[in-house]
């Protein structure tokens, strides 16, 4: 009878879950991940450190690879901003991406509310539209939209028919209407507005408030985590083109930074490495201080987008 419990003891610790070994496994993998984990960061931050450290650099220490600099030159930022007219691209980049953005934000959430709540027909329709239109490569659509730019009618000396001008080319026009929209803003906020509660609307219509009211007023304050991620994509997006601009503009005075970079690097005279880093640092900077400063509300955003059907 004593010997019995001894049996069942041995049995209990003979099984896997209670051996030492069997732990050694899942933390293998886990160290492994975190070391693959750590090594994709270290690529991804590799450029940008390196970016940053050549931007200080003296100009004769350009010539060969390496890391660190042996002395540390500040003014080359100074400098880089009197060898090219960088102010004239921070301040046509700004006003891009804030005028992009703003009309983004109006659009995107009319447009979401309207497909997530107004009882109107074909709704289903236009939303299944829209999501076809996320699957569409955003450069498919540049001619077709190089094409309506050119042909605005009553811009640029077109008449009536969009015929002989210019149209929107080379004004700002051209450069924040087409990038004011994105099927993909408009799918976020309707999915955001999916998620409150019905009752919300139904009091507010009681108290005799318009729809316009409900939705400036009641259900967009409380979509902030959406408003924020548009804001941030949008700003991004505006801030990064490159190819648009370029195709659009022929003044210098309409050029943004990431097109100007571009043209600074390709000086006939040649260019200075350091300035040049300098300057893609003062672009780039803007951008991560922008998804410090709204981090918590674009990782809530993308955690529950897809949530509501």
């Amino acid at each position: 009878m004593k010997a019995e419990p001894m049996v069942m003891k041995k049995s209990r610790l003979s099984k896997p879950g209670f051996s030492g070994g069997s732990m050694v496994g899942p933390r293998l993998a886990k160290v492994l991940l975190h070391v693959v984990l750590l090594m994709g960061s270290c690529a991804m931050v590799a450029p940008f450190v390196w970016m940053l450290l050549t931007s200080v650099k003296p100009s004769n220490a350009l010539d060969r690879f390496q890391w660190l600099p042996s002395s540390v030159h500040f003014e080359n930022y100074s400098r880089a901003l009197q060898a090219a007219p960088f102010g004239t691209y921070f301040r046509n980049s700004f006003f891009i991406a804030a005028g992009q953005t703003t009309l983004t934000l109006v659009f995107a959430t009319a447009a979401g509310y309207a497909l997530a709540r107004l009882p109107m027909r074909g709704r289903r329709t236009l939303f299944g539209f829209t999501v076809v239109m996320i699957m569409v490569p955003a450069y498919a659509l540049l001619v077709p939209q190089f094409v309506i730019i050119k042909m605005i009618p009553l811009f640029g000396d077109n008449n009536i028919l969009g015929q002989g001008g210019t149209g929107w080319l080379n004004t700002w026009w051209a450069l924040i209407v087409p990038g004011a929209m994105a099927p993909f803003y408009v799918f976020l906020a309707r999915q955001f507005f999916l998620g409150l509660p019905d009752e919300l609307a139904d009091a507010a219509r009681l108290d005799g408030l318009s729809e316009y009211g409900i939705f400036a007023r009641i259900m967009t304050p409380l979509i902030k985590p959406a408003i924020a991620t548009i804001a941030v994509l949008q700003i991004q997006v505006s801030w990064n083109n490159f190819l648009w601009p370029l195709m659009v503009t022929r003044s210098d005075s309409l050029r943004t930074i990431q097109l100007g970079l571009a043209i600074f690097s390709q000086s006939p005279n040649g260019v200075e490495k350091a300035y040049l880093m300098a300057g893609a640092t003062l672009a780039t900077v803007p951008m991560i201080l922008l998804f410090i400063v709204a981090q918590r509300y674009f990782i809530e955003s993308m955690a529950t987008a897809g949530l509501k059907g």
